[in-house]
């Protein structure tokens, strides 16, 4: 039971985070010989107030 995780600004529309999973589905399916139903995959949306990057919030850039 593979089980990605990515994290994200907010923004992409429905249909974009769709058409992200399948393709990490299917590249999970193609690399680790998974079944696509034995695959999870959660979004987390990460407002940019709770990011940094090199010591800087990401909401200051």
């Amino acid at each position: 039971m593979p089980m990605i995780r990515v994290q994200m600004f907010p923004g992409r529309t429905a249909d974009q985070k769709e058409a992200l999973v399948k393709e990490v589905t299917e590249a999970i399916v193609r690399t680790c010989d998974a079944k696509p139903e034995d695959v999870w995959v959660i979004i987390d949306e990460v407002d940019r107030d709770h990011w940094a990057l090199g010591g800087t919030m990401y909401s200051r850039r």
